[in-house]
């Protein structure tokens, strides 16, 4: 416990009553919740919370962002790469609306953070004061919960609620809009008590031993079983319970890209990548298996393909969470509702040993393959302009596997989730859900302060760089250690892919110019370097991995280049192209 808890924990402990301002208690409770960092801006409407935190700096850090987009997202990477739950700050008005694709980017991965936005004085509220907005009912949508303050009295319990409702359950993003004179008001504070329990709020389901047991029976008798593993188990903590369930099972594991890291990428169980450009086997044999075990994932339609061609016949046994998952999209013939860190022990107590040697070799005919098709072409081509994924591959090389992976959206996102090695947990920091442009670099910043023990390396197309690169100036003002990687095709990749692909090549508003990003980041105090050639590669990357600070590396990559495999949309996973 840190001093600053230390301290919290005993003025909650002996109830003094104190009077403090609303802004104080806010604080206070934060320093309760175990928040170190805050990212944020301030304004008009939140400058009371500001004005208490000049008293508390030597408690709390707050990273001074250059947008509330970067802020947030910041705060995602934050709580990606610790577990912990990312706290972030913003004004009323635009300040609030500009969380609001960051929201529901954490929204859909299942992302804990509390939200604090200002907001006008109670007595304007819905008369367009300036700089306000309905937060509370625009922000309904992307978020866990939300609630508006209008008294201080409020502020500790419904803090305390914030960050229960954010971490538990399934994780999610919750929002708490204070008005301007709850921020001012005196009150009589008792101390911070955090959240245990809320009436009709249930954060895990039951377990139902029985559906256990049913789960157990299908899988002792399958010939042909297959794993599908996603975020549930980073988010449920149960790294260690699952490698076991998989381990004794001996049944092929694949994942989501946020599932990426729940096991090491060269586990000899894990069969790579599911998705629209996954890896070929695990596609193919999805529509295979004649038991598909789905573990802490949604079926999201970029990994089903159409679901009327999706695993039909499989048995599907869906471990997970969310009740509100469970056939939602497909539908589970045994469901295994409840956290994945206590029903996977269950389970694996009950499933045989096994090895499945002739099935697990299956995968590995369609990994030579693709091997031969797909996989050498792209890491080691020879000649010719570089390819991202030999960029990735050569990274890999120099870290081991054992950085943090933070990407934007787009080609080098599907390249980087297909080649980069994982082998620890929580290193693979991306936007799945929403798949939002511009979330890699502010992203990175967040992850590293959550993890400032590790190398954290931001892979980023020109085009999603562009949409953020101001926050060049908080790793400028922060200090922040962060390689920034810029593989730059001078196109906006992805959709010039899907242009090419059906679209008979009618590139339409796909070729991006960009800024000198070196001389860019040169202004930002930030050291750079542009590669165009493959024999500069290697030394480049070790290069920007030894400098002691952060530092921007510019690859020119093959501008006309497709990601593959690739299921095209509206069809089946088995529909998988190899070219």
């Amino acid at each position: 416990m840190t001093t600053a808890q230390a301290e919290a924990a005993t003025l909650t402990e002996t109830k003094t009553t104190t009077q403090v301002t609303g802004s104080v208690a806010l604080l206070e409770g934060l320093i309760a919740e175990g928040t170190d960092t805050i990212f944020g801006y301030p304004g008009g409407a939140i400058m009371p919370i500001y004005d208490a935190l000049y008293d508390y700096k030597e408690k709390l850090s707050h990273i001074l962002v250059r947008h509330e987009q970067g802020g947030i997202h910041a705060g995602q990477g934050y709580a990606r790469s610790s577990g912990k739950v990312g706290v972030v700050f913003a004004t009323s008005g635009p300040g609030a609306t500009n969380l609001v694709t960051g929201l529901a980017d954490a929204q859909i991965d299942s992302t804990p953070l509390v939200c604090i936005t200002g907001q006008v004085y109670a007595h304007l509220l819905g008369t367009d004061a300036f700089q306000e907005t309905d937060v509370i009912n625009i922000t309904t949508p992307v978020t866990k919960w939300n609630y508006q303050v209008t008294d201080a009295n409020e502020i500790p319990a419904v803090l305390a609620k914030a960050f229960y409702i954010a971490r538990s359950g399934r994780p999610g993003p919750v929002l708490i809009d204070i008005t301007k004179n709850a921020q001012l008001q005196l009150f009589d504070y008792e101390g911070y008590t955090p959240c245990e329990h809320i009436r009709s709020y249930r954060p895990k389901p039951n377990v139902r031993t029985e559906y256990i047991a049913k789960a157990a029976a299908l899988i002792n008798g399958a010939k042909k079983p297959f794993i599908l593993f996603g975020q549930g188990v980073l988010l449920g903590e149960a790294e260690k319970e699952f490698k076991a369930f998989v381990e004794k099972s001996g049944i092929p594991a694949a994942w989501t890209i946020l599932g990426a890291g729940a096991i090491p990428t060269d586990h000899p169980l894990n069969v790579g990548m599911l998705g629209m450009h996954g890896n070929y086997g695990p596609n193919v044999q999805t529509n295979a298996c004649d038991v598909l075990i789905a573990i802490g994932m949604r079926f999201d339609d970029r990994v089903t393909g159409r679901l009327d061609k999706y695993a039909k016949q499989a048995k599907v046994i869906h471990l997970d969470i969310d009740p509100a998952e469970i056939d939602k999209n497909v539908k589970a013939d045994v469901p295994v509702w409840g956290d994945c860190k206590e029903t996977l022990p269950l389970l694996t107590a009950l499933v045989e040993e096994k090895t499945h040697t002739q099935w697990l070799a299956e995968f590995r005919a369609y990994d030579k393959t693709e091997q031969e098709t797909v996989i050498q072409n792209e890491l080691n081509p020879g000649s010719g302009e570089m390819t991202m994924g030999e960029v990735v591959n050569k990274l890999n090389e120099l870290t081991k596997g054992d950085a943090i992976i933070v990407t934007d959206v787009g080609q080098h996102q599907m390249v980087a989730c297909r080649y980069a090695k994982f082998n620890r947990t929580r290193s693979n920091v991306t936007s799945g859900g929403l798949g939002t442009m511009g979330f890699g670099l502010p992203a990175a910043i967040g992850a590293k302060f959550g993890a400032q023990d590790k190398t954290v390396v931001a892979i980023i197309g020109d085009g999603g760089f562009q949409m953020t690169l101001q926050e060049l100036g908080t790793i400028m003002q922060s200090g922040i250690d962060v390689k920034i990687m810029i593989l730059n095709n001078r196109f906006l990749g992805m959709v010039r892919q899907w242009q090419q692909l059906f679209h008979e090549k009618r590139y339409s508003f796909v070729d991006i110019t960009s800024p000198d990003f070196v001389k860019l980041a040169e202004s930002y105090y930030i050291a750079g370097k542009k590669v165009s050639e493959r024999e500069d590669l290697g030394a480049a990357l070790e290069e920007m991995l030894n400098h002691k600070g952060s530092y921007l590396l510019e690859v020119m990559v093959a501008k006309e280049h497709n990601v593959f495999p690739m299921v095209p949309q509206g069809s089946s996973v088995s529909e998988i192209r190899l070219k």
